[in-house]
Parts: C-alpha cells; sequence; structure tokens
C-alpha cells in the first residue's frame, strides 16, 4: 500500500495580535482578562501572535507562552523581535517566528483595541441592563459600543475599525464595515441584522467569519445566526 503523501502549500491566515509594550507579564495578564471578560465566547481558543517589536531585551518568553495560554489563547508565535538572542529564545520556547503582514490588534498596553491601520485607541462605551439600547448615527473607525444583557440598535452605520458589541441581538439599519459581535457572552441564539453586510468580522456566540469568507453574502441585506456552530446568512427582502 502506498504511503500517503504529504503536501505543503503556502497560503494566508487573518491573525490576531497581541502588542506588549512593557516586560509587566502581570500587567499583561490583568489586560487580557479584561478584554475577554467584554466577549468570552469570541475569545475563547482565539489563535493569536504576540508582537514585542517593542521590547528589545526581552526573552522570557516561556513565561509569556504560559500566561497567554492561561487566558485562553492559542499562541501560534512571535513576531517583532530584534535580535539572535531572542530569536533563540522563542524557538527554545517552542514558538514560531512569525513574518507580521496585516494583523489586527486586540490588546495593547493600556489595553487598547485598534485595527492595525487606525492609530488611533478605541473609544469604548458599554452599556448595561436596558430593554434594549438604541444608538442613533455612525458608528465611527476607533469606537466600540457594548450592549450588556441586552439587544443593541444601531440608527446608521458601523465604520470601517469600528466594533459593536451585544450579548443579545444586534440591529444596524445601515451598511456594516467593521465588527459585529452578538451573543457576546454566549448566547447562541443572538442574531445579526444589517441593510448592507461588508463587514470585517461576524460572530455571535464566539463562532465568527472573517471578511474574505463573507464575500459572497456582501452588499446585501442580512440575517445572520448559528445553528449546529455554523454561521447562516438569510437574505432579508
Amino acid at each position: 500500500m502506498p504511503e500517503q503523501e504529504i503536501e505543503l502549500k503556502g497560503t494566508n491566515f487573518t491573525l490576531s495580535v497581541i502588542q506588549i509594550e512593557n516586560n509587566d507579564l502581570t500587567l499583561l495578564d490583568a489586560q487580557l482578562k479584561s478584554k475577554i471578560a467584554q466577549a468570552p465566547q469570541f475569545f475563547h481558543c482565539a489563535p493569536v501572535v504576540v508582537d514585542i517589536k517593542a521590547l528589545e531585551a526581552f526573552t522570557d518568553f516561556v513565561n509569556l507562552k504560559q500566561i497567554i495560554e492561561n487566558n485562553n489563547f492559542v499562541l501560534v508565535g512571535i513576531c517583532g523581535h530584534s535580535s539572535k538572542e531572542q530569536k533563540k529564545a522563542v524557538q527554545e520556547a517552542g514558538l514560531a517566528i512569525v513574518n507580521k503582514g496585516s494583523v489586527q490588534k486586540i490588546a495593547k498596553e493600556p489595553a487598547k483595541v485598534v485595527q492595525q491601520e487606525v492609530p488611533a485607541p478605541i473609544e469604548s462605551t458599554v452599556i448595561e441592563n436596558v430593554p434594549t439600547k438604541v444608538v442613533k448615527g455612525q458608528i465611527r473607525s476607533g469606537q466600540q459600543i457594548y450592549a450588556k444583557n441586552t439587544d443593541l440598535i444601531i440608527m446608521g452605520s458601523v465604520g470601517n475599525g469600528a466594533e459593536v458589541i451585544a450579548d443579545g441581538n444586534i440591529h444596524v439599519y445601515g451598511t456594516i464595515r467593521g465588527r459585529a459581535i452578538a451573543g457576546a457572552s454566549g448566547q447562541s441564539e443572538s442574531k445579526i441584522f444589517c441593510q448592507n453586510l461588508q463587514a470585517e468580522l461576524v460572530s455571535i456566540a464566539g463562532v465568527y467569519m472573517l471578511n474574505e469568507q463573507l464575500k459572497e453574502h456582501a452588499n446585501l441585506p442580512q440575517c445572520i445566526q448559528v445553528e449546529d456552530q455554523q454561521i447562516i446568512f438569510n437574505q432579508l427582502n
């Protein structure tokens, strides 16, 4: 019986990046826990790369790996190393050296969430314990709206680099160009409604799809939901 051949191919994947700017791993641990608390299902087992370009002398990759994995992220590798010593320490910790391409930052001291092309920190607004939260107008790049324990209605559009999060449903009476995360605390029955889907990411109860996967459903009014751990699209009339 012939042996099965293994085929290796080069391809591109969209990964999130945790960018750290000091050696305080205790602070990093606290920031990750704070970020996860906003959307625990979305970040669970998310693959990440750590960017250390701001840390010229950092070599404690064993403890860094432990902290990342203790917070239920999957650490793929390290980027931004600046010396042979750092590269050696990365490899000795059993991690890969990653060349950073087009990535999204999900944690930065002090725990700022931004898209790579947006230099300003996200302006975060958290709404709690109201029947339904209604926000009128454009959600601009760098803004984050989180409707805790309720639904979120956006009377406008969600711009590139913006993020809308709800524990319940999300209704956008305009275009989604940024990120929409419904069922952020694990509510799999939550849905996302929009008049025009051009999103960077949509997620429901931790099940997500990126822009590249959304193209066949783009530029249409959509009702998005989860069935059997799969994102389902129902075009609105």
